[in-house]
């Protein structure tokens, strides 16, 4: 092709581009033809000249050119899709889905392809699996501001088939698994009852994610029963004492509080730059990374007693943290994983008005007044406080009680070297 014809192309090109911007389909169609009569295989001139046709329902002239571009550009999928259009439009749902499938052979993430197969699979009666497969195109579609006008309609459709077929499949589970569960009325299922959340797309499986240490063999356990700590009612009965020496704290002592997020200049802050040196998540540390705080275990001496009788995980520049955690009003703290599974945190609520909740992987709680929960930090969790008054709650470490002695003595060597062979570098949160 010599530069004048290649000039003329790219003209030609650029002129059907923006008569196409303009909406004026007859003049980029006019433009395209004359594209083809110097580039007979030119695949996007076959490709738009095949959708002006199908767009005023020429479907012999559709075919002929959506089937020559697709032997010019194989790679493609938008060709194929346009094909499945046409094979629609006259009745063909073999063709159909024979294109779709080709289309999705090039991408697999080519939503419009595979919303386009949960339509027909849709209209062709096959309603359960064309959920699944919107269910599939809602997992990957871009947020609603970045998809075509033309397509938010069928994508609504999309979230009524999956959340309608939720529903039926919920029904039908229900009455198969009633008489089941009813014969284990006395058992705790609440694992079970998180599999059928999970099985039913209400919730997904978190797993742990330390960003220092992943032990192995641990259980993923979200919230830790109560009963794999019996000293846990004797601190939940000292709940007034604790809450007293807190309130003499806030009102005596606030010159003590600090950040909790406190990374240096230059550190990345990811989610945390908005709560980066900010009080409106501060705290009043007792121990520190296995440091007591002699003054301000002086300040709470009723509280240091109990806490002192308690199993914290005792490893020297590490562990135990105990504190008490100030979220101001209207706070959210993000989603965030701890540093190990061989310790477990605990919380005691001491001051929580409502709307002040609590998510571990797929559970969330409200904290209530002088009810502690123990529970596994390096899966992820997060906090907010949306209440128009502060909440404080006691935080401590203890071990995972999963973690044998042997295993604890070990392990404190191991952290103690991670830990002092990084103990310049900012400390994750």
């Amino acid at each position: 092709m010599s530069n004048g014809t290649a000039g003329r192309l790219t003209e030609l090109i650029a002129s059907a581009q923006d008569a196409m911007r303009g909406g004026r389909a007859a003049d980029a169609a006019r433009l395209w033809e004359q594209v083809l009569l110097v580039a007979p295989e030119h695949p996007r001139a076959l490709f738009h000249l095949g959708q002006h046709a199908l767009m005023n329902k020429d479907y012999s002239r559709a075919r002929a050119r959506l089937e020559q571009a697709a032997r010019a550009a194989p790679g493609d999928p938008a060709i194929p899709l346009n094909l499945s259009f046409l094979f629609r439009a006259t009745g063909d749902a073999e063709a159909e889905s024979k294109v779709l499938t080709a289309a999705l052979s090039i991408d697999p993430y080519f939503y419009p392809a595979l919303l386009a197969k949960a339509m027909l699979l849709e209209r062709t009666g096959n309603t359960r699996q064309a959920a699944r497969v919107y269910k599939d195109v809602l997992s990957i579609v871009p947020p609603e501001e970045q998809v075509p006008p033309e397509m938010r309609s069928a994508l609504r459709r999309a979230h009524e088939a999956v959340e309608q077929n939720a529903a039926e499949l919920e029904s039908w589970l229900r009455s198969r698994l009633e008489p089941a569960t009813a014969r284990h009325a006395d058992e705790n299922l609440e694992r079970f009852r998180e599999c059928t959340d999970v099985a039913l797309g209400r919730k997904r499986i978190y797993t742990q994610k330390p960003v220092m240490l992943h032990y192995p063999g641990l259980p993923a356990i979200q919230f830790y029963d109560r009963k794999e700590f019996s000293w846990l009612a004797r601190l939940e009965e000292a709940s007034d004492t604790i809450r007293e020496e807190l309130e003499m704290i806030l009102r005596e002592d606030s010159a003590e509080m600090r950040p909790y997020v406190l990374y240096p200049d230059g550190a990345p802050l990811n989610q945390w730059a908005e709560l980066n040196r900010s009080l409106r998540w501060s705290v009043f540390f007792l121990w520190e990374h296995g440091e007591r705080i002699e003054s301000h275990c002086a300040r709470c001496p009723r509280t240091t007693a109990i806490l002192e009788n308690l199993p914290l995980m005792n490893l020297a520049g590490f562990s135990p943290n105990v504190l008490f955690s100030v979220l101001a009003p209207h706070t959210r703290i993000p989603p965030h994983c701890g540093d190990t599974n061989v310790r477990l945190v605990g919380h005691l609520p001491l001051i929580v008005p409502p709307h002040c909740r609590f998510r571990v992987g797929n559970e969330t709680r409200e904290w209530r007044y002088g009810e502690a929960w123990v529970f596994d930090d390096t899966i992820e969790h997060e906090a907010s406080n949306d209440s128009d008054e502060v909440r404080v709650i006691l935080i401590f470490d203890v071990w995972n009680p999963h973690v044998a002695m042997a295993e604890r003595e070990l392990v404190t060597e191991l952290l103690g070297g991670l830990t002092e062979f990084y103990r310049d570098a900012p400390r994750p949160i």
